[in-house]
Order: C-alpha cells, then sequence, then structure tokens
C-alpha cells in the first residue's frame, strides 16, 4: 500500500548525453572578437571621461598647422616675400599684401575657432587662404604639397560640420547631429578627405617595417572613410600617429638655423592637424552615412 509501482529504468544512449551536454555549454565566441569587444570598451570609457575636453582638444590640434603658419610668416616676413617672389610675382606690393592676408587671416581664423565664434566664416577664411597659398607659392604642380593643402580642408569640414551641430549638444562642448542633415554629408566628405590627409604622411620606402606601418595605417583609416568601428580605428590612429609624430619630426632638437628644422616642424605640425581630424571623427562619431549606422539598422 502507498508504494509506485517500479517502472522500467530509464534508458540513456550516450549520443543522447553528449547532444544534453553540448546544449546545455554556452556558446563559445572567438577570441579575437572578444579582444576587439574588450578594446571597444575601453575606449568608450575614455571617450566617457573625456568628452568634455576632447572636442576642444580637437580643434586645437586640427588648426595647428594654419597657426603655426600665420606666426612663422610674422616672424620670418621677409623670407615669405622672396618666396612669393620667386613664384613668378612682379608687383613690390603683392607679396606684402599676401603675407599680410596670410598671416593675419589665419591668425584670427584660428582664434575665431578657437573660442567658437563665428566658426563657419572662420572655416571660410582658412579655405580661401589654402586656396591662395596654392596659387602665390606655386605649389599647383607640387603634388606633395598640393595634397597636404588640399587636405587640411577636410579637417575644416569637420569643423564646419561639428559649428553647426553644437547648439544642440546636450553637454557643452559635445556635439551631436541629427540624421539626414547637410551636416551627415559634410562629415562624409571630411572623413574621405581624411584619408587624402593620411596619404600625405606615407613615406613610400622600400623598407619592410615602414611598409607594415604604411599599410596598417592605411587599413585603419580606410575604415575611418566607410565608417566602420569607426571610433576605434580613429583613436588607434590617434595613439599611433602621435607616437611616430614625436619619434620622426623632433625639430626642436635641431638648430633653429637649419633647413631640417623647418623641414620637421612643416612635418610635425601637418601630422598634428591630421591626429586633430581623427578626434574629431572620435568625438563626433560614424554619423548616419556609414556602415556602423546602418549595421544597427539591419
Amino acid at each position: 500500500m502507498g508504494k509506485r509501482a517500479a517502472g522500467p529504468p530509464e534508458v540513456h544512449t550516450v549520443g543522447e548525453e553528449s547532444c544534453q551536454q553540448v546544449l546545455r555549454m554556452p556558446a563559445m565566441e572567438p577570441k579575437g572578437c572578444n579582444l576587439i569587444e574588450t578594446v571597444e570598451n575601453l575606449s568608450d570609457q575614455f571617450l566617457h571621461l573625456t568628452k568634455r575636453f576632447l572636442p576642444h582638444l580637437a580643434r586645437l590640434c586640427l588648426i595647428s598647422t594654419f597657426l603655426e603658419d600665420g606666426i612663422h610668416t610674422w616672424w620670418q616676413w621677409n623670407e615669405q616675400k622672396e618666396s612669393i617672389k620667386m613664384s613668378g610675382s612682379s608687383s613690390p606690393l603683392l607679396p606684402f599684401i599676401l603675407g599680410m592676408i596670410s598671416s593675419f587671416g589665419q591668425l584670427v581664423g584660428c582664434v575665431l575657432i578657437l573660442v567658437q565664434k563665428f566658426v563657419p566664416c572662420a572655416c571660410f577664411v582658412l579655405f580661401g587662404i589654402i586656396f591662395m597659398q596654392v596659387l602665390a607659392f606655386g605649389l599647383l604642380w607640387n603634388l606633395r604639397f598640393l595634397m597636404r593643402n588640399i587636405a587640411l580642408a577636410g579637417g575644416l569640414l569637420f569643423l564646419l560640420a561639428e559649428s553647426r551641430a553644437e547648439g544642440k549638444s546636450m553637454f557643452a562642448g559635445v556635439p551631436t547631429l541629427d540624421c539626414t542633415s547637410p551636416q551627415q554629408y559634410i562629415r562624409l566628405g571630411g572623413r574621405v578627405l581624411l584619408l587624402l590627409m593620411f596619404i600625405s604622411l606615407l613615406h613610400f620606402e622600400v623598407n619592410v617595417f615602414t611598409i607594415f606601418q604604411d599599410v596598417s595605417k592605411m587599413v585603419l583609416v580606410i575604415l575611418v572613410a566607410i565608417g566602420f568601428k569607426t571610433k576605434l580605428a580613429a583613436l588607434t590612429l590617434v595613439i599611433w600617429l602621435f607616437l611616430i609624430n614625436l619619434v620622426e619630426n623632433p625639430f626642436w632638437i635641431i638648430p633653429a638655423n637649419r633647413p631640417l628644422h623647418d623641414f620637421m616642424k612643416y612635418d610635425f605640425f601637418h601630422t598634428t592637424s591630421v591626429i586633430g581630424g581623427f578626434l574629431l571623427v572620435v568625438a563626433l562619431g560614424p554619423g548616419e552615412i556609414s556602415v556602423d549606422k546602418q549595421k544597427k539598422q539591419w
């Protein structure tokens, strides 16, 4: 009474037990994916801590080439006038006028950008000075310098997009952009011009280490241009270029009277401008016209 009849014993085959164990096992993810996710989480934490001053640092880095050139033009006035004369100018007043426009235009434009006043006007002034210098200094047929001057326009496009979105931000100095706005296309153009900006830094030397560097950085820049893993790729490039810039362009240890000093200083500040462009990409994000945004919609 009260006892249950013993039923037939349960039979588990080896195959069934193996299947049950497999089903209970957690899904294994590739180690590479885990590493990328970890790095992305660390970069997000860094951006959260630096979101208030990162855009200001990005602007300063980006306009550093214009700022240095404006000061350089003022302090080495005679050399600048001779450069304009050698480019084919016959008028004695033209070097003076162009030098004044170049120096004061760049300095005033940089100050306005730093204090965030009349930023679109300041950007268009700097656009005009880039065009003027290409013509005045005979850079139209110098592919290297022409590419570098045109590439600076990519950074200015980011500044234009940022200035139009600044008022819509929830935090002071932290821009946000609405979808389908003209700023998105400006930012897309800026990202593409950053590719050109970066190409102007490549060495094209037949050296295994240099080739490895150039190819690796080019892959990261292409990721930024198409908007895939944008913030991580841009932040990696910022750190990489910063370290390389300190090693390859230490102009401060070269005597000022040597030509190498000016060449290194030019390369240093141009690389700093490229860093500023990528910092703005980090601060602004990939935008609506990017692979990252499309992946979220999928």
